[in-house]
């Protein structure tokens, strides 16, 4: 288990990044960057004691000393690790906060086309269930709509883009 006190003696903060403040081994020595992205997904690790570590994870808890259930990057930019880009959130207001999926065909947030109506249509994740908000010929209504709805169900965690 890894305590703050540790943490904070190993890496050193710096606008978003981590770097080394003692030599761990051969590839991380005292000064360099520490961390690497996965090839997953693009986050950095960092392993400390035979652990990996998402950067901004550790951030985090060498800011606060608590480790969150997720830790969310507030402009959606996974590489910004800046303590102010960071916030504890849950898994549901980080899913809030994701940006707009790539297979979306409308151009919006939560509006899709409805072949059995031949409208779109406007659904939104409201306290953990997804609600069908209506249906509606126009695309910028339905936009509008959901938009709307995002920034009372989601409130600082709503991302419109």
């Amino acid at each position: 288990m890894l305590t703050q006190a540790y943490v904070n003696s190993v890496l050193r903060y710096d606008d978003g990044k981590l770097f080394w403040k003692q030599t761990m081994n051969q590839r991380a020595f005292a000064g360099k960057f520490a961390g690497a992205p996965r090839t997953c997904d693009g986050y950095l690790d960092i392993q400390l004691k035979g652990k990996k570590y998402r950067v901004h994870r550790l951030v985090f808890f060498m800011f606060n000393g608590w480790w969150p259930t997720v830790v969310d990057h507030i402009d959606g930019d996974i590489l910004n690790n800046r303590i102010e880009n960071l916030r504890a959130a849950t898994q549901l207001q980080n899913t809030h906060n994701s940006r707009l999926c790539k297979r979306n065909t409308s151009g919006h947030k939560n509006v899709s086309w409805s072949a059995r109506h031949e409208k779109w249509v406007v659904c939104l994740t409201i306290e953990g269930r997804s609600k069908r908000l209506g249906v509606f010929e126009d695309l910028e209504l339905a936009a509008l709509i959901a938009c709307e709805a995002r920034a009372k169900y989601h409130g600082e965690f709503a991302r419109h883009r």
